[in-house]
């Protein structure tokens, strides 16, 4: 197994996610690589945890990197969250992630999450994709 991928597959879905016009439009610049500190007010889009596996096989080193990407929201219900979770599963899975090192062989969504946070008073929705990819 090779974890040599992660930052760029990490860096690539950040990039993806910042540049994509849809989900600019709806959380402006609040794309993050990790969670504002401190109490946040309005909405935005975060990466999350991952898990990776060894894919490796005769080919060469690979990996399965299951990913995590947050909306959190202070808006009232849940619509503006999955708006913007359609929106970062149409640009993730709209075309080839660019990788500076490796690529990804496939990329897929796997779930979604949406609960209340904050003693009701946000709304979060977790999205997991899975990329597989090789070196």
């Amino acid at each position: 197994m090779s974890y040599a991928i992660g930052a760029a597959l990490q860096e690539a879905v950040y990039a993806r996610l910042q540049s994509d016009a849809v989900v600019t439009a709806l959380v402006g610049a609040a794309v993050y690589d990790a969670a504002p500190a401190g109490a946040t007010s309005g909405t935005y889009v975060s990466l999350g945890p991952e898990n990776a596996r060894d894919a490796s096989d005769m080919t060469g080193d690979g990996a399965v990197h299951d990913f995590t990407v947050s909306v959190v929201s202070d808006e009232a219900g849940f619509h503006a969250a999955k708006e913007i979770g359609a929106a970062i599963s149409d640009a993730l899975l709209e075309g080839p992630l660019s990788l500076t090192r490796g690529r990804v062989v496939g990329l897929w969504f796997l779930k979604a999450r949406a609960r209340r946070v904050d003693k009701g008073a946000s709304r979060r929705l977790d999205l997991t994709f899975r990329a597989r990819v090789e070196g």
